[in-house]
């Protein structure tokens, strides 16, 4: 008699989500299931709801970074260091999966961010294909899907606390470069920019500055690493134009993190960095409207240098359990301010899209 499992659902944008009934699906060989511990809420999860993805195949079961124990597994796997695993080990596993390996992307652009074939857990698999996303009380694992061991001393909550944000941050740092004594400013104080500023911090940077709020983001920006931060409700943009000059002793930023999915981000952006120096693009995940800038005032001129970052790699994934594993002095954890259960997910997406907290965690279990 086969078993179900409970998962919460997003019909369409918009719309109610609700619980579901799944069976637990037969595995293939080299398949395994994972008992959920915790997904998360993320600013992602938000676009979704509102319908802000194209070519979202809803009804989806939302959740694309999430952790917890391998419950079984149909003959032998390797984690993504090649060790082998074993039911009961406490697992966190890549959300991206079934990237090709042999198209322009992949092989020649080395790109495989943008592999055509890319799909994601808890973003681009309907519902009707089974357990792919984390807001249910198990995930299938399909075959070829990396994995990893959660290292002893990382709890389920401080890699959730991280989660998308984090590798998303490990991605950022390196697309700009930073050098040791680097002055940085991020802005955004949402997960995404308060692990930029923790890893900024953590890699070598000379002044880490946080623009954003709420207050208690600010509060929290200050604990993962900011050396300043610059209220965005309480200032104008001349204001913080001024407060990063003075900063940087006048020259402005070595480099600057765009975190904050906002066309008025940008335009602040290139003003912040100094002459020559690196502007990186990660908060416009979605479409959020155009913005106006002068090319010869802003970006040649200025030699200015600009990076997009699009998602994360296998490697950002390794890297970012790394992090959590090397430098338990930083508050991952606390990013993650409030747990909901399956029903209560709906309550989540409010508070979250309402920027109340800056991410909601996910227990299917509670």
């Amino acid at each position: 008699m086969s078993r179900t499992v409970l998962a919460a659902v997003m019909p369409a944008p918009r719309a109610p989500v609700e619980v579901r009934e799944f069976p637990e699906p037969d595995l293939p060989p080299g398949g395994a299931l994972l008992r959920t511990a915790r997904s998360e809420v993320c600013g992602t999860d938000v676009h979704l709801w509102h319908g802000r993805l194209s070519g979202v195949p809803y009804p989806i079961i939302p959740g694309h970074v999430t952790t917890g124990t391998l419950e079984a597994m149909r003959g032998p796997l390797s984690d993504i260091r090649g060790e082998p695993l074993h039911e009961g080990d406490r697992l966190a596993f890549f959300d991206v999966h079934r990237t090709c390996g042999r198209c322009l992307a992949c092989t020649v652009h080395r790109t495989p961010t943008r592999c055509p074939h890319r799909r994601v857990y808890g973003i681009t698999d309907p519902a009707g294909e089974g357990l792919f996303g984390g807001w249910a009380q198990k995930v299938y694992l399909e075959p070829g899907v990396v994995v990893a061991r959660l290292p002893a001393r990382v709890a389920f909550d401080a890699y959730i606390g991280g989660g998308c944000g984090l590798l998303t941050s490990v991605h950022i740092v390196e697309r700009a470069h930073l050098s040791l004594g680097d002055t940085v400013v991020v802005q955004g104080a949402g997960a995404v920019g308060l692990c930029t500023a923790a890893l900024a911090r953590k890699s070598g940077a000379g002044l880490v500055v946080v623009i954003g709020g709420p207050a208690n983001r600010l509060e929290l920006a200050a604990k993962m690493g900011a050396d300043a931060v610059i209220d965005l409700d309480a200032t104008t943009p001349d204001a913080r134009l001024a407060r990063v000059r003075e900063l940087t002793g006048g020259l402005g930023a070595d480099v600057v993190v765009e975190a904050a999915g906002s066309p008025r981000a940008f335009e602040e952006g290139v003003r912040f960095a100094r002459d020559g120096g690196a502007y990186v693009i990660a908060g416009h995940y979605t479409n959020t409207g155009d913005s106006t800038i002068n090319a010869h005032e802003h970006i040649n001129r200025k030699h200015l240098d600009i990076r997009g970052c699009w998602g994360s790699e296998a490697r950002h994934f390794l890297r970012a359990l790394e992090v959590l594993e090397r430098h338990d002095d930083v508050p991952f954890a606390a990013i993650g301010a409030k747990t909901y259960g399956l029903g209560a997910i709906n309550d989540a997406l409010e508070t979250a899209g309402a920027l109340r907290i800056p991410k909601a965690l996910v227990d299917p279990w509670s």
